[in-house]
């Protein structure tokens, strides 16, 4: 028995698969390595997790339907992070976005459906899904209709998709929004990497909406923990007798990006040098997870406040560049 995680080698996979192996967990990992940022990162985190014996790894591509038909079939559970990820990219190569949050996303409900016994069906959604909302903070009661990014259009229909499939084959499935996701091993294309890679070199960041803009950073670590949290409890019908719903994972306390600067440039004991732009197109100038539900069901509960996290990233940085 074991659990498949999608998106193994990426950020919040490779944590994910960390943390189920150390409760004991055996785990199938796939993932297709893409090219998308760094390979040698993700190979980095990959050689982390291989030499445990309970983890397998597939290098797959969720898309592919006949690879993911022949995975093992001794799964029990799924969390589905795999994704092609990023607003501003969706701009520049959309059919990526279709090819693994549509196509892919759909492949893995279908391996859900015919999956005997599967306990319970986790899938990475995203904050991205608010669009444009102006209430703060975010709340999954919103209405979440007008996505101002194609990554987030995708988004939202992985969640259309999962209520049906739950609707129609009766197995628990639920999403996740993920607010802002930094720590050790993050992503290069977001702004926790991006400027401390600027920073440390002498070269100027860029901050959109002239500064002005909020993010709800969570650490990877509450993430994850919510991650495992929601795994463990799987909904057996909602209100509307469907076991479909949606959570924030959320720090629920938005910062200021000029503060977030500012804990970044302390850590570093360099300062910034600032690029004022415009906001971006998808973009959106803030956001804030209401983690009501999240709390109350889940017992999700974040307690890493960017003055822990951010330094913790500075030391990881450091470490794996050789700094």
């Amino acid at each position: 028995m074991a659990i498949l995680v999608t998106g193994a080698a990426g950020f919040i996979g490779f944590h994910t698969v960390q943390a189920l192996l150390k409760r004991g967990e055996d785990v199938i990992g796939i993932d297709n390595l893409n090219n998308y940022y760094d390979v040698n990162l993700k190979q980095a985190r990959l050689d982390q997790l291989l030499p445990q014996k309970s983890f397998q790894f597939f290098k797959t591509d969720v898309a592919d339907k006949t690879a993911i038909a022949n995975l093992p079939k001794t799964i029990t559970h799924i969390i589905h992070l795999a994704a092609q990820a990023g607003v501003r990219y969706s701009l520049k190569n959309p059919q990526a976005y279709i090819d693994s949050n549509i196509t892919g996303h759909l492949t893995m409900l279908e391996l859900a459906r015919n999956t005997p016994g599967l306990k319970h069906f986790v899938y990475a959604s995203s904050s991205s899904v608010y669009g444009g909302n102006t209430k703060i903070p975010f709340s999954i009661k919103d209405a979440v209709e007008k996505p101002v990014s194609l990554y987030a259009a995708t988004k939202r229909a992985g969640e259309l998709m999962a209520y049906n499939y739950a609707h129609l084959f009766r197995f628990p499935a639920t999403g996740l929004r993920f607010f802002t996701v930094y720590g050790p091993w993050g992503r290069p294309d977001m702004a926790a990497f991006l400027f401390t890679k600027n920073i440390l070199a002498g070269e100027p960041i860029a901050v959109f909406n002239h500064g002005k803009m909020q993010r709800d950073f969570t650490y990877i670590d509450d993430i994850v923990d919510g991650i495992i949290a929601t795994m463990d409890n799987p909904l057996a019908v909602g209100s509307d007798n469907v076991p479909h719903r949606v959570f924030n994972l959320g720090n629920s306390h938005p910062e200021k990006l000029t503060d977030f600067i500012s804990v970044l440039e302390n850590a570093l004991g360099k300062k910034a040098i600032y690029d004022f732009q415009p906001i971006q197109p998808g973009d959106v100038p803030s956001t804030s997870a209401d983690i009501t539900e999240s709390a109350q069901i889940l017992g999700f509960a974040p307690k890493t406040a960017i003055d822990e996290g951010i330094p913790r990233f500075v030391a990881w940085y450091k470490q794996y560049n050789k700094l």
